[in-house]
């Protein structure tokens, strides 16, 4: 009786090759008519300081018509997934613990952005492709509209798609906020706002 490894099934190539084709690129994006942030740096800035994203976090965020944030969610990343649908599945796990969904409603009016802290350039990769389509389609099933996609690394901050970047904050920011104690970051008058975390 010989034991060993079966070979894989044409079944399962196909599924991962068809797994390849749920991203986006940077251009495919920008052609979708994804809505600009007001004001990019006040959004990653904010969010930044409410969750201190490490390098392997997620940060998902709902946005009232007036950009007002409603709700937000931070959560631990599977490193180098792109396949998009794995990315959607995660983003609406955490949607649902944070938010009733707006499928009721004729058309959407909130929007969720994406912030993702990771290693690595601030250029666009494979793996952002996976997000993107992940945030593009979530969104779609649960009622909203695709905001932003972030990427924060070393270099700074960059909204994936549009050419608006920052230094600051950065993937090393969240230690030396975490030393200083994230309560003294929060802004005076902040509401609070139904956040879920898994780290």
């Amino acid at each position: 009786m010989a034991i060993g490894f079966a070979p894989e099934t044409a079944s399962v190539n196909a599924s991962r090759r068809a797994g390849r084709h749920r991203t986006l690129e940077p251009a495919e994006w920008t052609a979708a008519g994804i809505p600009l942030l007001i004001n990019p740096r006040e959004v990653v800035t904010d969010l930044h300081t409410r969750h201190l994203p490490a390098p392997g976090t997620a940060v998902v965020a709902v946005y009232s018509p007036d950009e007002r944030l409603t709700a937000s969610a931070s959560f631990a990343q599977r490193p180098h997934v792109v396949d998009g649908w794995e990315r959607r599945n995660a983003i609406l796990v955490h949607l649902r613990r944070i938010t009733a969904d707006d499928l009721r409603r004729r058309r959407p009016v909130r929007t969720a952005v994406l912030l993702v802290c990771r290693d690595g350039g601030a250029g666009w990769t494979e793996v952002d492709g996976a997000w993107m389509w992940g945030l593009r389609d979530a969104c779609s099933l649960y009622g909203l509209r695709p905001g932003s996609y972030i990427t924060v690394t070393d270099d700074g901050w960059r909204v994936q798609g549009e050419d608006r970047t920052g230094r600051t904050p950065n993937a090393t920011s969240w230690s030396a906020a975490a030393s200083r104690g994230a309560a003294s970051l929060r802004p005076s008058g902040t509401p609070p706002l139904r956040r879920a975390a898994a780290r």
